[in-house]
């Protein structure tokens, strides 16, 4: 007996897709294997720690936990659609600016969500990027550059 398929169709950094996939297939696979989109990073696989985050109507979401059957129509941005817009130059410059980069493996979903954040606030205090950032974890560099590329997005 075959797996039912399903013509998923939405909008991936800009770009309308059509794809035939599972119902159940995860975003994350759906964008790094069918889609060669490898910002998004497999980590816990149960939406904790934030190294698969995109933004999903422009929400911060957890690429592991969306299944395909909940995709149908709706807008999806990786790392990759974000490197032109001026609210992404600036989280970036601020997190290379405080050193708060190392293995690089958490960076493109603290970047998206920071990105996500700021778009949705953006005269957000340092508080309440920390507050977003919650669900992101990094196990390299200690969260000190972190907290300071917040406070200088908070300033600016």
């Amino acid at each position: 007996m075959s797996e039912p398929r399903l013509t998923l169709q939405f909008t991936v950094n800009g770009s309308e897709q059509i794809i035939q996939v599972s119902p159940t297939r995860r975003l994350l696979d759906i964008l790094r294997s069918d889609l060669n989109l490898t910002g998004p990073k497999e980590g816990c696989s149960i939406g904790r720690c934030g190294a698969c985050s995109v933004l999903v109507d422009g929400q911060s979401t957890p690429a592991c936990l969306l299944l395909a059957c909940q995709l149908q129509g709706r807008s999806v941005q990786t790392i990759e659609g974000l490197r032109d817009e001026p609210v992404f130059e600036r989280v970036s410059a601020a997190l290379v600016n405080a050193g708060a980069l190392q293995c690089g493996y958490c960076t493109p979903g603290i970047a998206s969500t920071l990105t996500a954040a700021l778009r949705n606030n953006p005269t957000a205090t340092a508080q309440e990027l920390e507050q977003a950032l919650q669900g992101n974890l990094c196990r390299c560099t200690g969260y000190t550059g972190l907290r300071q590329a917040v406070a200088e997005l908070a300033r600016t």
